[in-house]
């Protein structure tokens, strides 16, 4: 008698927190974690079949057929699969939507998980000989064979997006015989060591022989380094033993901006296949990188947060640099932290994982603390490299010029005549925070947040950091029509034009989010500046980690103050690691370095702690005050959030979802209360705040009245969302 066929419970991409039933019907039985096409009310979606049942809840006569098994085989290994069910299940997000966040694009779509041929050009030796022929006009031709006769004679699908090309711009050089078009052979490339590795001092080989031992096994450790003490060297030398031993390494950064110039640190080092992986990619890119280093084709991948979910066949080593950078968390959406998921990676696949920062996050430091991390620290820089001298400069009774005294000038005309380079630093960009009728006294709010919108001068713009919402900058005050209309407060832009007055014969450029829009952008200020082309560096926090400058010898800070009295309890955590690494770009080479902090607190025992002590000693005293507190790490939150077109509809979801956990024992709940931005984006927002003592007594509360909040009446007039391990109160 033939075997009854599984009823298949499938992840389907939608909001509620469940999965759902489906009969097999005429196909063949789709194994555990195979995509499925399945009937959703008018709809065709594509699913994941996550278990295969003998009963459901679902009547029988409603239960529908799948209409195709997408895949033969399961889509990914199981510790990656489980690890899925884990995140969905512990950050209460809806299971489709993970497996839908998790997917290239392309895979969600439907499209086979079968690798696409990869094609690179051959410059031939027409094409060789047309170079020195080409017209000044032919900019384009003229980049693209410049390029190939710097890379052998070859461009490859990597260097198409570097050049900012497509495929088809190459078609009519190839038809002019210039060059030749050949398949990528799709083999494993063998490791070979393309350059020699630096020597280590003593701590960095200490470190490295720590890590080295537990390749092959699970051990979780905190490579906890000064800013410039070769932490980097002591990651590609780990690696180096990973790679011999034919394993794959995952290396993950906090930005975009950041994963070009280690891709060209890793490629000089490391003869492999080496993939780079981020939000600038094609869907075709992606997926096809994705599906290179599930079979082993790749050997290193180096990308952002979620990188984290490409499969691999042999991984032997996570390494998560810059591990406090608060864009590990995914802020919307599904809310996971790339940081924690690695850990769990790591000890699913027996792999070796290597948290890297100068300025530890509070969660790492106390892991250290419970035995759950082993501390390998660096206290020495690189090359014998001096730490900066830091000076605090009260500008209480000074006179400011766009926010720079005359002190700090003369400090930097000191360091440009000596043929050195400054960075000045501000983290908001834009001319200025507002604009005001000095008149009538009006100010240019936004309409739909709680916020004042950025003047950006350069555009004639007004914008809302907030919501992206942009106007034309008024020509005259809307309430009196007075004319003139005045920028309040410092951005970039403004910072920008103020330096390029005070020093007219230096060169002074601008990186922020506006400077950089342009592909390859950051890539090519980064190369001006190491090639002594910038004197001036006027910068957000996309500069104060991560890169090196050896002729920067000076760090000016403008304005920290905002940042030294906030809401958020982690305010002193963050401005610490934020000041830690905007100084440790001062004097990383054989100059000595200096960082100038303006500031009308100079008594702020933030200021006076961070640099009369050292970071981990502050750590420890941070550490202190939130046990006290009963803060996190101490204890663990979930936040509750929802939004509407009136405050009164939040506010009574969140009531009655308090209701819901108000008999929870050692549960402890505040609020419903407005959110620090109540407005925003046009929605009114609210929030509720729970913390217990333990992890699990959170996960115990939450997870059995999600679906009792789900079915609420009240819950169908607001957006809401619930964020678990919240680093955002905002």
């Amino acid at each position: 008698m033939p075997q009854a066929k599984p009823i298949l419970k499938v992840a389907v991409p939608t909001p509620l927190r469940r999965s759902f039933d489906y009969l097999v019907g005429q196909t063949a039985i789709p194994p555990i974690g195979a995509r499925v096409r399945v009937p959703f009310g008018r709809q065709q979606l594509v699913g994941v079949v996550i278990d295969h049942v003998t009963e459901s809840t679902t009547p029988a006569n409603k239960l529908k057929p799948i209409l195709e098994t997408i895949d033969a085989q399961p889509l990914l290994p199981s510790h990656l699969f489980k690890l899925l069910l884990w995140a969905a299940d512990y950050y209460q997000h809806p299971i489709g939507d993970v497996f839908n966040t998790c997917l290239p694009g392309l895979l969600n779509k439907g499209e086979p998980a079968v690798l696409e041929p990869e094609y690179y050009w051959q410059l031939t030796e027409k094409g060789e000989q047309a170079f020195d022929k080409l017209s000044n006009n032919a900019v384009k031709q003229h980049k693209i064979l410049n390029w190939a006769l710097q890379h052998q004679g070859i461009i490859s699908p990597a260097h198409l997006n570097e050049l900012e090309l497509i495929p088809s711009e190459l078609k009519p050089l190839t038809e002019k015989g210039w060059f030749i078009k050949k398949e990528v052979e799709l083999n494993a490339k063998p490791y070979t060591q393309s350059n020699q590795p630096l020597t280590l001092n003593p701590e960095q080989q200490s470190a490295v022989s720590a890590m080295q031992q537990s390749i092959g096994q699970f051990h979780g450790f905190l490579l906890d380094g000064v800013t410039g003490s070769g932490k980097t060297e002591v990651y590609l030398q780990l690696i180096e033993q990973v790679l011999i031993k034919k394993q794959q390494v995952l290396v993950l950064v906090p930005e975009i901006g950041l994963t070009p110039q280690t891709v060209q640190r890793f490629r000089r080092r490391f003869n492999c296949d080496i993939a780079m992986l981020h939000s600038g990619l094609t869907d075709r890119q992606r997926l096809n990188i994705w599906l290179k280093t599930k079979q082993g084709l790749t050997s290193i991948v180096i990308g952002t947060r979620s990188a984290l979910f490409t499969p691999f066949s042999n991984l032997g080593l996570i390494v998560v640099d810059e591990e406090h950078d608060v864009s590990y968390k995914q802020q919307d959406g599904f809310r996971y932290s790339a940081r924690d998921l690695a850990i769990l990676r790591a000890r699913d696949e027996q792999a070796p994982i290597v948290l890297g920062s100068a300025t530890p996050s509070m969660e790492s430091m106390h892991n250290v603390n419970q035995g759950k991390l082993t501390h390998l620290t660096l206290r020495k820089r690189a090359a014998d490299a001096k730490p900066p001298h830091i000076k605090v400069l009260d500008i209480r009774q000074r006179h400011l010029e766009n926010g720079l005294s005359q002190a700090l000038l003369d400090n930097m005309k000191r360091h440009l005549e000596n043929g050195n380079q400054c960075l000045v630093f501000l983290n908001r960009r834009g001319f200025a925070p507002s604009l005001m009728c000095h008149n009538c006294g009006w100010i240019a709010d936004c309409q739909r947040c709680d916020k004042h919108m950025t003047l950006h001068l350069q555009q004639k713009r007004l914008h809302c950091h907030h919501c992206d919402k942009q106007v034309f900058m008024p020509k005259k005050c809307p309430e009196c029509g007075e004319p003139e209309l005045f920028p309040i407060g410092l951005g970039t832009e403004r910072l920008e034009q103020a330096l390029i007055k005070a020093f007219p014969n230096k060169k002074v450029v601008r990186i922020d989010r506006d400077s950089t829009r342009r592909k390859q952008a950051m890539q090519d200020y980064v190369t001006a500046i190491k090639n002594n082309e910038v004197d001036i560096l006027v910068g957000t926090q996309m500069l104060a980690k991560g890169h090196h400058f050896p002729n920067l010898t000076m760090v000016a800070v403008v304005d920290i103050d905002g940042c030294l009295f906030s809401a958020d309890f982690r305010a002193t955590e963050r401005t610490a690691q934020l000041l830690t690494q905007v100084a440790g770009r001062a004097g990383r080479a054989d100059k000595p370095g200096e960082v100038v902090i303006q500031t009308h607190h100079p008594e702020h025992p933030l200021l006076l702690n961070l640099f009369t002590q050292d970071y981990q000693s502050l750590s420890q005293q941070i550490l202190s005050e939130r046990q006290a507190g009963q803060l996190p790490p101490y204890t663990s939150m979930a936040l509750f959030r929802a939004e509407a077109s009136t405050l009164q509809y939040p506010m009574e979801f969140l009531n009655e979802v308090a209701k819901q956990l108000g008999q929870v024992p050692g549960l402890d709940c505040f609020g419903p209360f407005p959110a620090p931005m109540a407005k925003r984006a046009g929605k009114m927002r609210a929030q509720l705040l729970c913390q217990a003592e333990q992890r699990g007594l959170i996960q115990r509360a939450v997870k059995p009245v999600i679906s009792i909040i789900e079915q609420l009446p009240s819950a169908r007039k607001v957006r809401w969302s619930i964020d678990i391990d919240p680093q955002d109160p905002f």
